[in-house]
């Protein structure tokens, strides 16, 4: 980031050197695809995984608690096991392998578990879910999984049919708006929903909580931290049986969201990665050096080519700025789709389905979508407005950076990153975010756009993603 450094403090100065690095690796350890000759979906890291313990866990509590090679282990049901192999998931990740014997152990624990995008922890935690279900009750609701939006709950849901197919008597809902009837209510032993209306059906009476064992909320960072969800989530708990086993997952916990997940989830065992360690990784990280604001508009259409040779995703700030770029590209002849929370449920729903069937390549979207969706084919991410957040949008979000990246790269493949900077304060939101993650961005100039093209090519035509890779500097 030495370039942007400079050009803060001398802005007529034009950066010389391209910083040729993807996100650094500062952490304990590498990280590598696993491959076992069958793509199993996971990166794998290298390092070694940080856990705390409980006061209430002792090592002598469970003697899988040091951790465990195979499934099998775990004393899965064969039907689970059954859907793993479907899945060619043929043995734990890193993460899993210390989280899950805690998770499944009796008598149940709470857990606290960080850990980056594709290392397993929606397997984990589904398969904590599977495990803890009596089929021969599978209208009776066991298992709530509360997630920030309807998209993330619909994805979740369906990782857990994919899991449980074997699994006979399996009923999952979703407890999202316009999902769940009237007449019938909550009829399944998993429930996967959004805050919202999971307290509105447990208020209504129809859904039964009486019988829950297990709470899972994914992305808890956020939906702990956040106005509204927080309040939510707290109401949701406090009409959940007091015996229930609490499992908090998400790629990031800010220091201040930790200390409240730790009142929230009591006597948990945590399971916790260096920010460093979460930068992910096999994403060349790079940024746009535009000359003003209204130039972002005519960068983006020019990389509108390099944007279909997978699939992008492009964020921006707010709804209104998603409907104007759509218009203007769709006016300059470019086939671009919008997704943002003014839509309607069942529209929001054919949309993303048809971004993920590749039926649309070009996505423009706010935060909505910036957490743990997964569309494998996405290759290439755009900030097109760096993510803000306090009042006035006066400081850089972290932990929302990380998660819009994450969307590329996925399951081990390459992805590229592109965050466009044009003033000041866009210059020292990215240098913050920067420094945060100790990233060595490398620097893309609209005024060369042969090297800009080669240089995200080299990436996005790269066949897998590699810990080390950076795009050659030309010239050198």
């Amino acid at each position: 980031m030495a370039d942007l450094a400079s050009r803060i403090s001398k802005p007529s100065d034009t950066p010389t050197n391209d910083a040729a690095a993807t996100g650094a690796d500062n952490g304990n350890g590498t990280e590598q695809p696993i491959d076992d000759g069958i793509q199993s979906g996971l990166i794998e890291p290298t390092y070694e995984v940080e856990v705390k313990l409980s006061d209430l866990q002792t090592d002598t509590d469970n003697p899988l608690s040091s951790g465990v090679s195979s499934f099998e282990e775990l004393g899965l049901p064969k039907s689970i096991l059954d859907g793993l192999l479907a899945m060619n998931f043929k043995k734990p990740s890193k993460i899993q392998e210390r989280a899950l014997p805690l998770m499944v152990s009796d008598p149940p624990r709470n857990m606290i578990a960080q850990s980056q995008s594709g290392t397993g922890k929606t397997a984990a935690f589904v398969l904590t879910v599977l495990s803890r279900v009596d089929f021969n009750k599978p209208t009776q609701p066991q298992a709530l999984l509360l997630a920030p939006s309807r998209e993330l709950a619909r994805q979740i849901q369906g990782v857990i049919q994919q899991v449980g197919q074997f699994c006979e008597n399996l009923i999952v809902n979703a407890a999202i708006p316009g999902s769940i009837s009237r007449e019938t209510g909550v009829k399944a032993s998993i429930v996967v929903g959004t805050p919202g209306t999971v307290m509105d059906l447990i208020r209504r009476r129809q859904f039964d909580v009486s019988q829950l064992k297990v709470l899972v909320i994914d992305e808890a960072d956020n939906m702990l931290d956040q106005q509204g969800l927080g309040d939510q989530c707290i109401r949701v708990k406090g009409m959940l049986p007091r015996t229930i086993q609490i499992l908090l997952f998400s790629a990031t916990f800010p220091d201040k969201v930790m200390s409240y997940a730790r009142k929230f989830a009591p006597n948990a065992n945590e399971i916790k990665l260096r920010h460093q360690e979460l930068t992910v990784k096999g994403i060349s990280q790079m940024y746009m050096d535009c000359p003003t604001e209204a130039d972002k508009y005519d960068v983006l259409c020019k990389l509108y080519g390099l944007m279909t040779i997978g699939s992008s995703v492009i964020f921006v700030r707010t709804r209104e700025s998603a409907d104007e770029i759509q218009r203007r590209m769709e006016a300059d002849g470019h086939k671009v789709s919008v997704l943002h929370g003014a839509y309607e449920g069942q529209n929001r729903d054919a949309l993303l389905d048809d971004f993920r069937s590749g039926r649309s390549k070009v996505l423009i979207t706010t935060n909505l979508l910036a957490r743990g969706i997964d569309v494998s084919s996405v290759s290439m991410v755009i900030n097109y407005d760096i993510p803000m957040k306090g009042a006035g949008n006066k400081e850089p979000d972290m932990e929302t950076y990380l998660h819009r990246i994450g969307r590329t790269g996925r399951f081990g493949r390459v992805g590229v990153s592109i965050t466009f900077v044009f003033d000041r304060k866009s210059f020292e939101a990215m240098k913050a975010i920067a420094d945060h993650y100790e990233l060595d961005l490398v620097q893309l100039r609209p005024d060369d756009w042969d090297a800009t093209e080669e240089k995200v090519q080299q990436v996005i035509k790269s066949s897998r993603a590699r810990p080390d890779y950076a795009p050659n500097v030309l010239g050198n």
